[in-house]
């Protein structure tokens, strides 16, 4: 809500992002959306929607995973979305689990795209998030080993307590 905040987010984001190794940025439903499309038009590149099944209007290619919630689920990507060899990065807001991120990789490999890296400003430390950070490069807001992490991986942060609405709009 507040935009000076959103602006400064896209800066430290973008500024670990190499454009010339992305080729399009795809977000996942759907909070995604919001920060991956701010990441495309800041390094000049499209945006690819990655949803939840049901919701294009298109042909799509699926794959399946467990959400955070232990939900299965299926995600869905328009077929074809590129060409094969596309650089793709993947951005979410909050990986938890890292299940609909795996549906995501899934959905890029099975198009025979590349996983240009992962952006999110939050990745919680788990094993498979690990997994992720060796493979790929991985860009976060809240950086490993800090307070802040410890706090996301509670999945909850402190400033929550503190949060007033007229703090978006500061004078």
């Amino acid at each position: 809500i507040n935009g000076r905040a959103y602006q400064d987010l896209l800066d430290d984001l973008c500024a670990d992002i190499d454009a010339d190794e992305v080729d399009v940025v795809a977000g996942l439903d759907a909070m995604g959306f919001v920060l991956a499309a701010g990441i495309a038009a800041r390094i000049g590149k499209g945006f690819l929607p990655i949803r939840k099944a049901g919701k294009l209007c298109v042909d799509t290619d699926s794959s399946v995973m467990t959400n955070y919630s232990g939900k299965t689920q299926s995600m869905e990507m328009r077929l074809p979305a590129y060409a094969p060899g596309t650089r793709v990065l993947l951005v979410d807001q909050w990986v938890e689990t890292g299940g609909t991120m795996h549906g995501a990789v899934q959905l890029v490999e099975q198009q025979k795209g590349i996983v240009a890296g992962m952006v999110a400003v939050v990745m919680e430390d788990n094993e498979n998030n690990a997994k992720y950070r060796e493979k790929y490069k991985c860009v976060t807001a809240i950086q490993p080993n800090t307070e802040w992490q410890r706090q996301a991986n509670n999945q909850y942060l402190e400033s929550f307590k503190s949060y007033k609405p007229e703090m978006a709009f500061p004078t």
